[in-house]
């Protein structure tokens, strides 16, 4: 009896934790829903080119202030650091907005060199682990989009 060799899932979850600055839940939402904010965000994640999905969620409760958490959920390929220096090449400017809602952001602008690796740290640290299920491990998203 032979077995297939098991092969390193090549997708990796981020689960970014954003805490909200008191009195701007409202506002951060508006700016996602706004139609130019949002093709711009796709714009970026289609650019950045790895990114399977992703999606905001804010806590129950974060329009009536009861949370002032958002989360950033994605899931990528590559690296960690790869997928943040993407980021910062791609869409620094969206960052730099969304981050401006944030209590205690790192360092910006996230695109200028001597903030880009705090930007790094920042993410890892605000970063909540988890396990991910991939019904396709070994396939990255230039793979599939070029089926």
């Amino acid at each position: 009896m032979s077995s297939t060799p098991t092969t390193k899932q090549v997708q990796s979850p981020l689960n970014l934790k954003l805490t909200i600055t008191k009195g701007k839940n409202e506002a951060i939402l508006k700016y996602l829903g706004d139609p130019e904010n949002s093709k711009a965000i796709e714009a970026g994640l289609k650019k950045v080119g790895t990114v399977h999905f992703a999606r905001f969620l804010p806590e129950p409760g974060f329009l009536l202030g009861l949370s002032q958490t958002l989360w950033v959920i994605t899931e990528f390929d590559g690296t960690f650091d790869d997928y943040i220096t993407d980021f910062v090449n791609a869409m620094g400017p969206v960052f730099d907005a969304l981050l401006s809602f944030v209590d205690a952001p790192p360092p910006l602008p996230v695109e200028d060199p001597k903030n880009s690796a705090a930007f790094g740290k920042w993410v890892k640290a605000n970063d909540h682990a988890s396990n991910l299920y991939s019904a396709y491990p070994n396939l990255t998203v230039q793979m599939i989009l070029n089926s």
